[in-house]
């Protein structure tokens, strides 16, 4: 997956940029993106609500 998504995609010029991207990639995809696995939930988002505390649509 990092491969695919991040490395096939850029060129870096420098070792420091290389760091910054891989960085904000690692970032996003531990923190941000949804997982279908999860409900389509972040695996580790900012604020945690339990699924039994969530507001339900009648």
């Amino acid at each position: 997956r990092f491969r695919d998504e991040l490395l096939n995609g850029e060129v870096f010029t420098t070792l420091r940029e290389a760091q910054i991207l891989i960085e904000r990639w690692r970032r996003h995809y531990n923190t941000v993106r949804p997982h279908s696995a999860l409900g389509y939930r972040p695996p580790a988002p900012k604020n945690i609500v339990p699924i039994d505390q969530r507001p339900t649509m009648h």
